[in-house]
């Protein structure tokens, strides 16, 4: 039990902390576009995110998936990059917009789980299960997701009701800011 709640510490400052602003900003990209009504569409969003992450960390932690930490570190803020232009290509369709979202937090998880991996290979022994540490990091990210996704609804909904900001130009201002961070993180990166 005491590795579980290690690992589920682990999964929930891997989110939270200020180190993750990558991660709090691709989940901010992904739901700019849905409302604080939408809140079911959204935890199926995350948990999708999750999904495709958990599973390119544990192929990465069985080393049966390995990339080159440079390119990773590169792919992350690139992910956010494609979805918060997305965001503002699509802005006038966002049904389409929300429905796409599904697709690109499952595969772009797979592309942010390989950002722990190299931490999660050497923190998990060969002779451990790697279901416990798994099972408790990923429910760690999920809450973490949950709460940053609460805060995002918060303010969503404070802006929508209370100062009367139009959807459509909160979807631009987010996708903007989120764009333009994203994309000043990318270059930073660049691998080669």
């Amino acid at each position: 039990m005491q590795d579980f709640i290690f690992y589920l510490k682990l999964g929930w400052e891997h989110i939270i902390s200020l180190d993750a602003l990558d991660h709090q900003l691709f989940i901010l990209a992904l739901i700019a576009v849905y409302s604080y009504n939408d809140f079911k569409k959204i935890l199926i969003l995350v948990t999708a995110f999750t999904i495709g992450h958990s599973i390119t960390l544990a192929l990465s932690s069985l080393d049966v998936l390995r990339v080159p930490a440079k390119w990773v570190e590169f792919l992350i803020p690139l992910t956010i990059v494609i979805t918060s232009l997305d965001n503002i290509l699509m802005k006038n369709h966002q049904k389409n917009l929300m429905q796409m979202n599904y697709y690109l937090a499952l595969i772009f998880g797979l592309i942010h789980g390989m950002g722990f991996a190299n931490t999660a290979r050497m923190m998990i022994a060969k002779e451990q299960s790697l279901f416990v540490p798994l099972l408790g990091f990923n429910i760690g990210l999920e809450l973490g997701q949950i709460v940053v996704v609460i805060a995002i609804l918060a303010v969503l909904f404070i802006l929508l009701k209370l100062f009367r900001v139009n959807r459509k130009d909160w979807i631009l201002f987010v996708s903007s800011g989120v764009l333009a961070l994203s994309l000043k993180m990318a270059l930073e990166r660049l691998p080669f």
